[in-house]
């Protein structure tokens, strides 16, 4: 699982990952790694979204581990709850980091075509990473949605919205996470075998 084989995606949240934002800089050390590009960053569209992450899953029969933040972590939710299987099959896990709540009070307009959000489990391993002071989603909330998603969930103290406004330009410590995420499927993986 922990070679150059698999493929991370990056999935960018609501007007993408800048360059000091840790998901690029995940990108340019994680091997086999590439971003997920949306035609519209500013004024996202759920059908498109989705429409672009199951085409780039459906251009490359590697393994693929999705890496998202934000609304990228609701784009997921969505794709998964109506992805055909095929491409359903490639997917190892995700790691879905900070999602908005595109329902809750005060939801930037463009976002709210998001909602409602998708609460199936999500038919592979994930690991959702929130924070207790997240403008975007509640401790409770990230729980609420790790519980309906079937996720391991980590809420951060004091972590903020886990991007570059909340001090996480490199996010190093980040990693430990990804790692747990590999750790959860192999030993998912060793008990269908």
């Amino acid at each position: 699982m922990r070679d150059q084989a698999i493929r991370y995606l990056i999935v960018p949240g609501w007007q993408g990952s800048a360059e000091d934002h840790w998901q690029s800089h995940w990108q340019r050390v994680l091997p086999g790694s590439e971003r997920l590009e949306q035609h519209d960053w500013l004024t996202p569209r759920r059908a498109d979204w989705v429409a672009a992450l199951d085409a780039c899953i459906a251009r490359d029969t590697r393994p693929t581990l999705l890496i998202a933040h934000s609304l990228g972590c609701i784009t997921v939710a969505h794709w998964a709850a109506s992805a055909p299987a095929e491409h359903l099959a490639r997917l190892r896990g995700a790691l879905l980091v900070a999602p908005a709540d595109v329902q809750r009070a005060r939801c930037p307009a463009p976002l709210q075509n998001f909602a409602p959000i998708a609460r199936q489990r999500l038919p592979f391993p994930s690991l959702l990473v929130g924070s207790d002071n997240d403008p975007a989603a509640s401790a409770e909330r990230a729980r609420e949605l790790a519980s309906d998603w079937g996720s391991q969930a980590v809420i951060l103290p004091a972590a903020g919205h886990i991007n570059v406004q909340s001090g996480h330009q490199r996010w190093e410590q980040g990693f430990a996470y990804l790692y747990r995420l590999q750790t959860l499927i192999e030993q998912q993986a060793r008990r269908r075998a």
